[in-house]
């Protein structure tokens, strides 16, 4: 925003370059980040590459054909994001991801050169990296759809920030503190931190989707009595504390008359039945609970008189419901990272030092419960997968309740931590696998599988200059994408210039040239089902009129132009 170079300026010129100014600094932010942006290397090779997905056949893993597939796709989570922009618009429930805290302690890369704690742009270079991705990834929840953060001290009130500009502040759900480290840090100078956070945010708060957490079994041992509707405990229907008194609410003091040969109430006195009144043991008088229309409606089933004569009490039965609604302190032994992160990814892969700091299963398995346990076909996304513990979550809902949610797990293929352990290959594929198919632990202890599919995939490129040949080139490299897309997978046929995939209820078709339309069209006739199909054209064609005698069964896309206008939008 400097001024103008100019030898002399006069005094109207000058006062003119003054007003220029003002205006400029009123189409500024007032209020919210600024920070310096970093150019990037892996967005700057977008304006010369498109992302696409190639998938590495021999880590597919398929249990049961009719479980849902899951994805775990190695590279920049940058590139994956920007294909899944193309793959899953609208189409994610619930994203929960732990990016780089950004400590200082050559935690994460920037340009492949480990962040320090002296770098005088460190926290710009880590806006810069989160905001261009939580960007990308805001377009893939569906409206209803939530996004959970973690962070620490290091970043919280710069994420919360770059969060409220990125999602709108009026769509923050929650800000949770977890005690993941009981012990404290032994390096803090002051403060023994023993907690980080999680910010949740709802793409639209007004059409967000949470549920309620799992009662415990401790909770659940409290609902002690059983009736033919559910398990109960029982309250006393007379109230105390603040508001309990019939100064306060006279609506709520009257008497209820009791039969106790037949178990009947009334709130008309009536022979045979025993009035009941809502007395202190001093003689002091209280209120109900609850008013006569709903005491009348609700006494067949909900109340329980107690005692004998001169002594009764009233009670009013609190059934067991869904569950128990999320704190904002969580504070439990489940918790802890080291041990249910870091001992138990050992457990798991049968080595130590795999993997830096790892979540504890318990928290992520909790956010997952509260954002999706009623979405027993949600997509979940991790674009930080790490460790793969998102994905464990994941199938263990899935056992739990017989859900069918589905995963997408992104990450990197770096050497973790010096020990020579690659992130995608050595550490996270291997969970997964252990997961779904089973393994012994360190103890030589059997553990069951938890069943499910998981395709591989990693990020590679196509040029993006729009030439004719690497319009074609896009269009031949893009199967995978376009099967991601659909969720077909099983391929039925294949031929020269064109393919046909399925899942159980869909069809995709790929149309390599268009000269293969009329033998697509004779080979889909014998198909009963429903057709995605993607025709190669230089422009937007969509050929329909060659279609025309099959229309009821297809949805036409123009391909690459499909996927380019997704790109155009994000590389802009």
């Amino acid at each position: 925003m400097a001024i103008k170079k100019e030898e002399n300026l006069s005094k109207e010129k000058l006062l003119g370059e003054i007003e220029r100014l003002k205006k400029e600094l009123k189409k500024r932010k007032k209020y919210g980040l600024v920070w310096e942006d970093k150019p990037e290397e892996v967005v700057e090779i977008c304006k010369e590459k498109l992302p696409i997905l190639k998938e590495v056949k021999s880590k597919e893993i398929i249990t049961d054909p009719d479980k849902p597939v899951n994805l775990l796709i190695e590279g920049d989570n940058y590139h994956a994001l920007s294909v899944l922009n193309y793959t899953h618009e609208r189409k994610v429930d619930v994203i929960y991801i732990d990016p780089p805290y950004n400590t200082g302690n050559r935690s994460w890369t920037y340009n492949n050169n480990y962040v320090e704690k002296d770098d005088a742009f460190r926290h710009s270079k880590w806006l810069s990296f989160m905001s261009k991705r939580l960007v990308l990834s805001r377009d893939l929840l569906k409206d209803d759809g939530v996004i959970i953060v973690t962070i620490d001290d290091y970043e919280i009130g710069s994420l919360r920030l770059l969060m409220d500009e990125t999602f709108g502040e009026n769509n923050r759900l929650g800000l949770v503190t977890i005690m993941h480290n009981p012990r404290g840090r032994s390096d803090d100078l002051f403060f023994a931190t023993s907690h980080e956070y999680a910010l949740v945010y709802g793409r639209n708060a007004l059409k967000a989707k949470t549920f309620k957490l799992r009662l415990t079994e401790e909770q659940e041992e409290n609902f002690s009595h059983e009736d033919e509707i559910s398990r109960y405990r029982l309250l006393p229907l007379k109230r105390t504390g603040s508001n309990s008194t019939p100064k306060e609410r006279p609506n709520l003091f009257y008497p209820i008359y009791y039969n106790p040969k037949t178990t009947d109430l009334s709130v008309e006195k009536k022979y045979g039945f025993t009035e009941i009144l809502p007395m202190d043991a001093d003689g002091g008088k209280r209120v109900w609970r609850w008013g006569k229309e709903t005491l009348i409606k609700r006494a067949t089933t909900e109340i329980v008189v107690k005692g004998e004569s001169n002594s009764y009490g009233v009670y009013a039965k609190d059934r067991i419901k869904g569950g128990r609604k999320p704190k904002t302190v969580w504070v439990d032994p489940k918790y802890d990272a080291s041990s249910h992160g870091t001992m138990l990814l050992q457990n798991i892969l049968g080595f130590r030092k795999s993997f830096d700091y790892p979540k504890s299963f318990y928290a992520v398995k909790d956010m997952l419960e509260i954002t999706a346990r009623g979405r027993k076909d949600a997509a979940i996304l991790d674009f930080f997968a790490g460790s793969g513990t998102t994905g464990h979550a994941t199938l263990e809902l899935n056992r739990e309740d017989g859900g069918n949610r589905k995963f997408i797990l992104c990450t990197n293929n770096e050497n973790n931590n010096g020990n020579g352990y690659k992130i995608a290959e050595n550490i996270c594929y291997p969970r997964i696998k252990k997961i779904i198919e089973g393994y012994k632990t360190s103890r030589d202890e059997k553990v069951e599988g938890l069943g499910g599919n998981l395709k591989y995939f990693k990020t590679d490129f196509v040029d993006a200059e729009p030439t004719d040949k690497n319009k074609k080139k896009l269009t031949e490299q893009a199967t995978e994408m376009l099967c991601v897309r659909e969720g077909t997978y099983e391929k039925v046929l294949e031929r020269k210039d064109f393919k046909i995939f399925k899942n159980s209820n869909h069809y995709t078709g790929i149309i390599l040239d268009q000269l293969a339309i009329p033998e697509f069209k004779k080979a889909i006739k014998e198909i009963k089902g429903k057709f995605s199909v993607y025709v190669f054209s230089l422009g937007d064609d969509t050929f329909d009129e060659e279609f025309e005698d099959v229309k009821q069964k297809i949805k036409l896309s123009p391909i690459p132009e499909a996927i380019l206008r997704v790109y155009r939008r994000i590389f802009k």
